[in-house]
């Protein structure tokens, strides 16, 4: 006992002990030292007023992890100010203001440190001793301290004493029934009430899991009660860290401690604690809990948290339940404070009875003698109760709680408590009632009672007659207070010896024997699984398991392999594992554990397949059960040496697991133990193992009853014969170390010792799917620990492998050795035996390898042999690799139909492809073959991975490649391709996919070999046409830099005075001789390109017009950038207005993102509104533009920018308004602002929606989680979005341009998003580019002569890898789909013309799509080549459409609008097939050729040799899902008529007729029936409106066409020219107008008829020109062809000509048949008609 003052020194004192009794330590308790801190937590301090007397008790903790209780009682003693003193010598100045008292007062304190925690008795004994002191009683303070500490306590037992202080006092303590329950007043329930349910719930989880908790309060004695409840509710398990309820401020450097902490702080130190970031803080007075973000609790399991929230409100808030009831209760209040906080425990006890139910089946007893030592088997546990992914309870068992829990309870023979008769009787009365609130509240009640008479065993008794201080008027004042006396230590110290003296003559305390054995409680394999998976269950399942294995070792082996793929997919199931399990022991039993080599291989496969859905814990005990049996099953190699299942076993991640060689030691080890001591005869032994807890129940009882009743025997035995039991036991455990030594050297040590491939690898399974968390309990992780740096670990050489096996045996020895009680001589016997066991072991595996080398390979499938393009060629021959299934169900057979995956075959490196051909494993299937390819320049991504087949027991590498084309190939390499080879397949791909310039790709290198391509230099092939070409560029660069010079010194001259501007031949496209010679090459080929076609055909001028300066038409062809140096990704000719000269387009072009100044690109034959396409402007405006630091003068640049509003005002002034009212001469401006996506951020946004379009529609591995389906991750990859914007964008475009308005679309770069939207645009706008000439002139003109940039794109060299693939081409082609969807009838192209599209421009077959602009291209020499180049796509399709009809839509039939407008909702649109369509049985279906070799390959195959007569064939076919294409297993009726047609031409002997020729006579058939019933109809015109007919019976065609009828079939085509009508003889049209231009003309009528005013209309897609009677008419009255049209000249008037007309307004057409007279309006209109009409002569 402790009396302690203050020293005033300085702001804050320091305590000192002014006495303490004894003076000397007692014998089992030392003093604790820095008691005096705990006094004042807050620090000694002077106080000016005198405060109340307080009291709380701190808990200290020893070095022995015993507590002691400090109650400490603190009064405050008035002294004179020190400081009023010293303040009379300073200087009043120094200190204004501040009045020192006279006296102050200081805290004194009484402090009782005890190992017995009884609050209240503490409180009234300190308090006592004031009273005396103050109220100056005549007791001596002597005294009552001498009877204060000579009092005796009993621990506990249940009984009550009555002590005295000798001052009239009466005490009655209580001690518990029994110790080892907490005991809590009503601490718990004051918890609650201040923290709330949730928020204690909380921190219990959180000191289970083990995090740190701190408690704040601004009173000491709650922090000390919150703390003693946190540790009540956790019982049964003890707090075993840091521990103090009441922490001093000057100690508060505690809280940075890495290990978890319960701590109590008063709130005056809150401003400290905000810092801490990983402690979990409860405010007690203000009733939250703060976690903070980096902590994450794991909590109670789902069921359980439910139902104890449920009990502890029913608890704490008993009315809650019946609020609501119409007539509640009359009372329901609920329980006092005390019984209430022994509820609260009883739910915790009843929740701690839920979690740990059949525990004690899961112990390992591994030593009785001299100590019991007791191991807990955790995987088991968790396994039974299929807990294993619950994070709350995996934590709680590796934590310390849960060790001490099981190292005091797991004793069989020891005193029981509540917790304990709960485990035994209670466990099914729990389980039945757990679901009945009630029922369970009945149940907490009866816990409560117990647990309140525990702690009150005599309720009844009064407990205290203690003396208070009197509250006197006078009581307070300082004078009347006298200091507390020091007390005379010789007067104690003679009532401790006197009590002394009298214990040792006391007779001994007799304690009655309350050891017994412990009831273990129902076993856990009797508990139902809730999680109980039915599938895996299916007896059929575990029937198929068991057919297999009778089969396998009846030798029927065909019908075992055809077992054998069913067995391999139920063994993912838990019980057929344990039933293949079960078998195999059975065979191992009957002595049937030698095989044969097939039966040695199936065994092998099916207990890999088991294994490899093992976790590296092996809960379900399934490598427990197999360890012995891979030590017996074994085949004979010959000359005496016999392999072994474990060497075929070894490659699973169980085997390098510590733990798991842990508890399968203590099993075996228990089996012994409990054999050692039973005394029945050797029979009875059993030694063989169990399968984990629940297996061998009986066995696993009568260890621990054995142990029981050994430990109850032990007291009675002599020390010999004790002796000899610890003896036996120790040896019985050194034996078992030496078995599992060799156990493991069997399953660590491979087969083939230098391939070391245990040290290497890094986990089990595929990489991607499987978590690797458990990568440390490899043994390579294991091995590190303990390894020297120096050790030279990577090397794979045997004596490393020896050596690492080694260290990982020796460190399992040590552990289980060391726990197990092993002398010291056996370790050291045991590490000197283990290298020479492992060393053995090596040379008895080298034999095993030898031979096993000499076995018979086991037959793999032959290597099939890829069909090539003429030109590809092998870079690397086949190599062996299993193809494995990825995230696509289809093709495992899990929707039905064959397992196709996974395969086993090869994969070829090509200069073009990458190809796997190979057959399924799945023998049901094995005939097929599965072909899966992709070019190599589609590759978007390699990755490796590690992948475990499940027939197979080697993890083998592994690639993961996907391409952009939607395949995805995951391979893994097999066992006899060596990992050096795969790494030069994976170099080799690297160089293929990424060329160091475009001349290495696969279009320019075709046909040179794989080798030279390997060691390709970016040497020029063509290197005088590459001179030529540099020469060009660099002659125009000089050319145009003397332009510069000549500008500066002179005014430029006029455009009408320059030497290009001399007048041309109208019909010739040849440029004049007054272009340089080294120009007129390179101009011969610009003039050639697509723009320059279209320009004609659009009426936007031709070259010589241009040249000519024709003052009518509003726009030019501008060759200012025909040497590119205006803008190097622009075509070399462009369309500008008529105004604007040369140089001015030269300086506007400069304000525009790479020089793409706005250029025209379309116009409206109807309306006559543009569709201009630009750049964005430079981001700092055009004006900021020019005041940058290298600008020209300020006056220049507002030239500049004056020039491009002149330049964008000739624009609008070059539209004419459209004749109607509702037209209008405007210009509307796409820029980057009306596009969401736009900016650079589109391309970027379009990368990144791509990939997750390809992982959605080609997953790499089936998803765990259900929410994440095909349909969620496409909406997540936002692909449609990205359509649906740009076709949004297009279609609002397409209305503007329709009333009249012209658009320039001005967005990013101008090559991405402005290319889709001017595309899309003119494909909505112009049927023409519906067409197959339309659509790839579409492309040619707008994709690549605008420069859009495939090469930078498509990642196709080196320099561009880094971008990545950008899909933008792709989404242009999507959005044709999705508009080829909605108007079918509208395109001349199939669907599968887009598919080859978007599959041939990333595939780099052709060089169409190659380079990023003209430019570039010319730069090549590539069009140099033109003429013989064979690489150009637009040529292979011609070629391959005159053969089959695979590009052509059967439906192509134009209606009356021009316009397209589809929708471009989301909802509207279609996922394309492209995407998620496959078809393995011959790979991609878009090099045409491949496949027609194959089908033909496979048709001769299937031919016999000797036709079979006498069984019909069956007509019958199986179509498979993402295997047979169902195009041409069922084709559309149409093209089943065709292949019909060529089919009985083959038969007969007739030459084949085209397939083209055919259709056309077909639909010259269907006009004869259309013209026989349109004459019936009594229509008496010359030409008639055509109409669809639709024929009762057709030629056998789904869909039957009225095509045009044309009366005049004598008319024979112009020489040279195609006919129009095998052009058009496809498309009909009934009102359909495609109006290129329209107005009045008077025409002359045939022999003697007058002039008459018709609406003509001159249609330049069908190459008519039509007229009618009014413009409103919708029939025509006529058509002349203008393919029959030999000229158009100026006319003169003839007879009953219209009057007033000018003479120039006249105009003859002449045909081949006759001369048609025309006369316009005026002259200006003659001349327009003219020009339109030789425009389309021009353009034909």
């Amino acid at each position: 006992m402790l009396v302690k003052s203050v020293d005033y020194r300085g702001s804050e004192g320091q305590g000192h002990i002014l006495q303490r009794f004894p003076e000397k330590d007692w014998e089992d308790n030392p003093f604790p030292q820095g008691i005096e801190l705990f006094c004042q937590p807050n620090g000694w301090q002077l106080v000016p007023e005198r405060e109340r007397p307080s009291f709380f008790v701190s808990v200290l903790t020893d070095i022995n992890s015993e507590r002691h209780y400090c109650a400490c009682f603190t009064f405050w003693e008035g002294l004179d100010n020190p400081l009023k003193a010293e303040a009379s010598e300073v200087d009043e100045d120094e200190v204004p203001g501040l009045v020192q008292p006279a006296q102050v007062f200081a805290p004194k304190s009484l402090v009782l440190v005890s190992r017995l925690d009884h609050t209240e008795v503490f409180r009234n004994c300190l308090g006592l001793i004031y009273t005396v002191h103050v109220d100056s009683l005549s007791v001596p303070l002597e005294t009552v301290i001498g009877n204060l500490l000579t009092c005796v306590i009993p621990v506990a037992g249940g009984s009550q004493r009555t002590i005295t202080l000798g001052a009239g006092d009466r005490q009655v303590i209580q001690t518990p029934i029994n110790d080892s329950l907490p005991v809590s007043g009503s601490s718990v329930a004051h918890l609650f009430r201040q923290l709330g349910i949730v928020n204690v719930l909380y921190l219990f989880c959180a000191a289970l899991t083990e995090h740190k908790i701190l408690f704040l309060s601004s009173s000491y004695q709650r922090l000390t009660d919150a703390c003693r409840a946190l540790l009540a509710i956790m019982f049964p398990l003890k707090y075993s860290f840091t521990y103090v309820p009441i922490l001093p401020g000057k100690l508060l450097e505690v809280l940075s401690t890495p290990t978890p902490f319960i701590i109590g702080v008063n709130s005056f130190f809150r401003s400290e604690t905000q810092e801490l970031l990983d402690v979990i803080i409860a405010d007690l007075d203000g009733g939250t809990v703060t976690i903070p973000e980096c902590v994450h609790i794991s909590l109670l399991p789902d069921p359980l948290l439910q139902q104890t929230q449920t009990a502890l409100s029913m608890v704490l808030d008993p009315e809650l339940e019946i609020a609501d009831h119409a007539f509640p209760p009359s009372s329901t209040q609920p329980s006092t404070l005390k019984i209430q906080d022994k509820e609260i425990r009883a739910v915790f006890l009843w929740l701690f009875g839920q979690l740990f139910h059949g525990y004690r089946w899961c112990l390992h007893i591994i030593r009785i003698h001299p100590e019991p030592v007791i191991r807990f088997h955790k995987a088991a546990f968790l396994g039974q109760r299929a807990l294993t992914e619950d994070d709350f309870l995996m934590k709680v068992l590796d934590g310390m709680a849960f060790a001490g829990f099981i190292s005091e309870r797991g004793p069989p023979y020891r005193p029981t408590d509540l917790f304990d008769d709960l485990i035994a009787n209670q466990v099914e009365r729990i389980r039945q009632e757990e679901c009945s609130p009630h029922k369970v509240m009945n149940h907490i009640k009866e816990l409560a009672e117990q647990l309140f008479k525990n702690e009150n065993p005599y309720p009844a008794v009064a407990m205290h007659k203690v003396q208070q201080p009197a509250e006197s008027p006078g009581h307070n004042d300082p004078k009347n207070l006298a200091i507390f006396p020091p007390l005379d230590d010789v007067t104690v110290q003679l009532f401790i010896d006197h009590a002394a003296a009298k214990l040792k003559t006391a007779p001994p305390v007799v304690k009655a024997e309350l050891n017994g054995m412990v009831p273990s409680g129902p076993p856990l394999g009797d508990i139902v699984d809730r999680h109980g998976h039915v599938l895996a269950n299916s007896a059929r399942r575990l029937e198929v398991v068991r057919n297999c294995i009778t089969y396998i070792f009846d030798n029927k082996m065909l019908e075992a392999k055809k077992l054998m793929p069913a067995v391999l997919r139920a063994l993912k199931g838990r019980a057929a594992r344990v039933c293949l399990t079960q078998e195999l022991n059975q065979h191992v039993l009957q002595n049937r554990a030698v095989l044969d080599d097939q039966q040695f291989d199936y065994i092998v496969r099916m207990m890999n397949c088991t294994l490899q859905d093992c976790s590296h814990m092996d809960e379900h005990g399934i490598a427990a059960i197999l360890l012995p049996l891979v030590t017996a099953f074994c085949r004979k190699l010959g000359a005496g040496i016999t392999q072994f299942a474990y060497c075929c076993v070894q490659e699973h991640v169980v085997w390098t697991n510590m733990q798991f060689w842990e508890a399968m030691f203590y099993s075996d080890v228990q089996n012994h133990i409990r054999a050692l001591y039973l005394e029945a005869d050797g029979g009875e032994q059993s030694t063989a193992r169990e399968s984990g807890p629940a297996a061998g129940g009986q066995e696993l009882l009568g260890a621990l009853e054995l142990a029981s009743e050994q430990s109850r025997l032990w007291p009675t035995l002599s020390k010999e014969q004790q002796s000899e039991r610890v003896q036996k036991e120790e040896s019985t455990v050194f034996s078992q170390a030496i078995h599992y030594a060799n156990r493991m050297s069997y399953l660590l040590l491979p087969l083939d010792t230098s391939k070391n491939r245990l040290l290497n690898r890094s986990g089990i399974g595929d990489v991607e799917s499987v978590s690797n968390s458990y990568v440390t309990n490899s043994i390579a992780g294991s091995m590190a620990e303990s390894y020297d740096t120096e050790s030279g670990f990577e090397d794979a050489e045997s004596s490393d492998v020896a050596n690492s096996v080694v260290r990982f045996i020796n460190r399992f020895v040590d552990k289980v050795c060391n726990e197990s009680g092993v002398t010291n001589e056996h370790l050291k016997a045991l590490h000197t035996m283990i290298p020479d066991i492992v060393q053995m072991h090596i040379e008895t595996l080298d034999a095993v390898h030898r031979e096993s080398k000499r076995l018979p390979p086991i037959q793999k499938p032959k290597l099939l042999r890829p069909i090539l393009l003429a030109g590809e060629e092998l870079v690397m021959d086949g190599m062996r690799v299993h193809l494995i299934s990825d995230g696509r169900e289809e093709a495992t057979g899990a929707l039905g139909g064959p397992p196709l995956l996974p395969a086993e075959g090869a994969i070829f490196l090509t200069t073009y492809r990458l190809i796997f051909k190979g057959t399924p494993n799945d023998p049901l299937v094995g005939e097929q073959v599965v072909t899966r390819s992709f070019p190599i320049a589609s590759l978007t991504k390699e990755k490796r991975i590690s992948v475990s087949l499940s027939m197979d027991q080697f993890i083998q590498e592994g690639l993961q490649l996907r391409s952009c084309t939607f395949q995805l190939l995951k391979i893994a390499f097999d066992e006899e391709v060596a990992s050096d080879l795969a790494e030069v397949f994976r170099k080799h791909m690297h160089k293929l996919r990424y060329p160091q310039h475009v001349q290495g790709t696969f279009a320019f290198t075709v046909g040179q070999s794989g080798k030279t391509l390997v060691e390709h230099k970016t040497k020029d092939k063509n290197q005088s046409i590459k001179t030529l070409s540099k020469n060009l560029v660099k002659s125009a660069k000089r050319t145009i830099g003397r332009q510069y010079v000549t500008r500066k010194k002179y005014s430029p001259p006029t455009w009408e005075n320059r030497s290009i501007s001399e007048e041309l031949d109208q019909g010739s496209l040849t440029l004049s001789s007054t272009i340089r010679s080294s120009d007129r090459q390179t101009m011969s080929n610009v003039v050639e390109r697509a723009c320059c076609r279209d320009y004609q055909r659009l009426g936007l001028g031709t070259l010589s017009n241009s040249l000519t300066r024709s003052k009518n038409e509003p726009f030019r062809i501008s060759t200012v950038n025909r040497m590119y140096t205006v803008c190097r990704s622009y075509p070399g000719l462009l369309i500008v207005p008529q105004s604007i000269p040369d140089s001015t387009i030269q300086r506007i072009s400069r304000c525009y993102r790479q020089n793409r100044f706005p250029v025209v690109c379309w116009r409206s034959s109807r309306t006559k509104a543009v569709l201009l396409r630009s750049a964005g402007l430079h981001a700092k405006g055009v004006v900021g533009f020019f005041k940058s630091p290298n600008a020209p003068s300020p006056s220049q640049a507002d030239s500049t920018s004056l020039e491009q509003e002149k330049y964008m005002q000739a624009i609008i002034s070059s539209m004419p308004s459209y004749c109607e009212p509702s037209g209008r001469n405007t210009l509307g401006g796409f820029t980057s602002t009306h596009m969401s996506t736009s900016g650079r951020t589109h391309t970027h946004q379009g990368f990144r929606y791509f990939k997750k379009l390809m992982k959605a529609c080609v997953p790499s591995s089936a998803t765990s989680e259900p929410s994440m389906t095909f349909h969620r991750c496409l909406e997540e990859s936002e692909w449609m979005c990205l359509l649906h914007r740009v076709l949004q964008v297009s279609v609002l475009v397409v209305e503007l341009l329709d009333t009249g308005s012209s658009v320039m679309v001005s967005l990013e770069d101008g090559w991405d998003v402005t290319t889709q939207v001017v595309s899309l645009v003119q494909l909505l706008s112009d049927p023409y580019y519906r067409t197959f000439d339309g659509f790839r002139l579409l492309v040619e003109k707008e994709w690549l002569s605008f420069g859009h940039r495939f090469s930078h794109r498509g990642a196709q060299t080196l320099a561009s890898q880094s971008s990545g693939f950008t899909p933008v081409f792709l989404q242009f082609l999507d959005c044709v789909h999705q508009i080829h969807l909605q108007f079918p009838m509208e395109f001349e192209f199939s669907q599968y013309y887009l598919k080859f599209l978007a599959y041939h421009y990333v595939s780099n077959r052709f060089r169409t799509f190659l380079l990023d602009s003209d430019y570039e291209r010319i730069e090549l020499g590539e069009p140099f080549l033109r003429s013989t180049d064979k690489g150009r796509m637009w040529d292979y399709i011609d070629r391959l459409n005159k053969k089959t009809p695979i590009f052509f839509n059967y439906m192509f039939s134009p209606e009356d609008e021009e316009v397209l407008r589809p929708y471009s909702f989301i909802s509207n649109l279609k996922v394309w097939d492209f995407y998620t369509e496959e078809t393995l049985s011959e790979g991609p279906s878009y090099d045409w050729e491949l496949v027609q070799r194959g089908r033909q390959e496979r048709l001769a195959e299937e031919v016999p040799d000797k036709p079979d007569t006498t069984t019909p064939k069956s007509q019958r076919h199986i179509v498979w899902p993402c295997y047979d294409s169902r195009s041409r297993v069922v084709p559309d009726s149409i093209t089943k008529l065709l292949q019909d047609l060529q089919s009985l031409e083959a038969e007969l002997g007739l030459p084949p007729e085209k397939w083209k020729d055919t259709w056309d006579k077909i639909k010259a058939n269907q006009r004869t029936e259309s013209n026989s019933l349109l004459m019936s109809s009594n229509l008496s015109h010359q030409r008639r409106s055509q109409g669809v007919y639709l024929p009762e019976s057709g030629v056998g065609s789904s869909i039957n066409l009225a095509m045009d009828r044309e009366t005049s079939t004598t008319s024979t085509p112009v020489a040279g020219r195609p006919s129009t009508s095998t052009l058009y003889s496809q498309f009909q049209s009934t009102e359909s107008e495609n109006r290129s231009f329209e107005g009045i003309l008077y025409k002359k009528g045939a022999l003697l008829k007058p002039w008459k005013p018709r609406w003509f209309v001159l249609d330049k897609t069908k190459h008519q020109l039509r007229y009618y009677e009014t413009r409103q008419d919708k029939e025509c009255k006529g058509v002349i062809e203008l393919a029959e049209v030999e000229s158009v000249i100026p006319g003169t008037p003839t007879m009953g000509a219209p009057k007033n007309i000018e003479e120039k307004a006249f105009f003859d057409l002449k045909t081949t048949k006759r001369v048609y007279n025309f006369c316009a309006q005026d002259s200006p209109n003659a001349q327009l008609w003219m020009d339109s009409i030789q425009s389309c002569l021009s353009d034909a």
